[in-house]
């Protein structure tokens, strides 16, 4: 099971539906990018990232379920 994804959120329509996304699971999720880490729940601190590159974006989980479930919904957001 993959905790972590490559994803592309390059458009402000993309970055409304991934929070949205990242809303849905009760555990934590982040994005990471370089030496910044910002909590995927937060539109704002998305917005301030620069998504013109590709980021990635972990979930905090041991629940396997959850972690198939994070894999399915981040699936869409993984191409351009």
């Amino acid at each position: 099971m993959r905790t972590k994804m490559t994803i592309y959120l390059n458009q402000v329509e993309r970055v409304k539906e991934f929070v949205e996304a990242a809303n849905k699971f009760e555990s934590d999720v982040d994005i990471l990018m370089g030496r910044y880490i910002v909590d995927a729940k937060s539109i704002l601190g998305v917005l301030s990232l620069d998504l013109s590159t590709a980021i990635e974006v972990q979930i905090h989980s041991d629940n396997p379920e959850e972690v198939t479930y994070f894999n399915s919904v981040m699936i869409p957001f993984e191409t351009i």
